[in-house]
């Protein structure tokens, strides 16, 4: 009854909340596993079964959603600026945020 395929989860990493499916690849917050090692999420918020049907809690408990870390990385830089207008005042500096990849490998 609680295979992986086509099971959905909702997990939470961090202050974030993903719907994941086995496969998806998502991107989280850094974390300080090497590349190619094994991350499990044990913060399980709801899971749905193949028909869409809401799992009850204590099946939700015993839930366990697998990845493989996949690469590190930073997203694309912004640009972070200050102005204020007459004063002939401007700061502007920039920020990468850095992200792991995770592929989702099982929902068991």
């Amino acid at each position: 009854m609680l295979s992986g395929e086509d099971m959905i989860a909702i997990i939470k990493s961090g202050c974030q909340q993903f719907k994941v499916t086995e496969g998806d690849y998502i991107k989280i917050m850094p974390v300080a596993s090497p590349e190619g090692s094994s991350v499990s999420f044990d913060q399980i918020v709801s899971a749905f079964d193949d028909n869409n049907q809401l799992l009850p809690r204590d099946k939700i408990s015993s839930l366990k959603v697998t990845g493989t870390v996949k690469k590190h990385g930073n997203y694309k830089k912004i640009r972070v600026v200050k102005f204020k207008r007459r004063k002939h005042y401007m700061r502007s500096h920039g920020h990468k945020q850095g992200y792991t990849e995770i592929k989702i490998e099982s929902i068991k």
